[in-house]
């Protein structure tokens, strides 16, 4: 079983992505969880959200405290947030940032895995101005998902409530995500 937990601040799309993550890998016959924490509910306040995937059925209803995987959307949260809490050195640390790899170790002391992609400047440039949706390509390519699965999931989940000029600078973003750490 893989636990995952997203760090993002409320209206950044955190909680989004980690239910995305889940339709994901439903689609691709895996047991999943996907639930978001929050504290103060307002737009803005840090909150964290998460998934558990696995190929057998998952019996754990508590929070995520060991992750394998974090990812941070918002990298204002990688000192306010303590975002390597609970994460071995065995476990990947994907940050949002245009910072270095070793510029987030010293940030952070985290001296595991640590993979960064611009994310905030990936969907800048599509025309999105969501980084959680090039954020979530990033880590569909980390866990191995099939990219044409997790594509048409997403496709599927935004046409529901965007147009669909913004839901293609959507699929860009995640593309562009998935490929920068294919």
């Amino acid at each position: 079983m893989k636990e995952i937990r997203w760090h993002g601040r409320g209206g950044q799309g955190a909680k989004t992505a980690s239910q995305l993550l889940a339709d994901i890998n439903l689609q691709e016959g895996k047991f999943v969880q996907s639930f978001p924490e929050y504290g103060p509910e307002r737009s803005g306040a840090p909150i964290r959200a998460y998934n558990r995937v696995s190929d057998e059925k998952i019996r754990v209803h508590s929070g995520v405290d060991e992750p394998e995987v974090v990812a941070v959307v918002d990298p204002t949260l990688l000192q306010a947030a303590n975002p390597t809490e609970g994460l071995s050195e065995d476990g990947v640390f994907l940050v949002n940032t245009p910072k270095s790899l070793d510029e987030v170790k010293d940030e952070t002391g985290f001296t595991g895995e640590v993979l960064t992609i611009d994310a905030t400047q990936i969907a800048e440039d599509a025309g999105s101005g969501y980084a959680n949706v090039p954020m979530l390509g990033a880590l569909v390519s980390v866990l191995g998902t099939d990219y044409e699965v997790a594509e048409a999931e997403v496709d599927k989940a935004l046409s529901k409530k965007l147009p669909d000029e913004i839901v293609e600078m959507n699929l860009q973003a995640f593309k562009v995500g998935y490929e920068t750490l294919s």
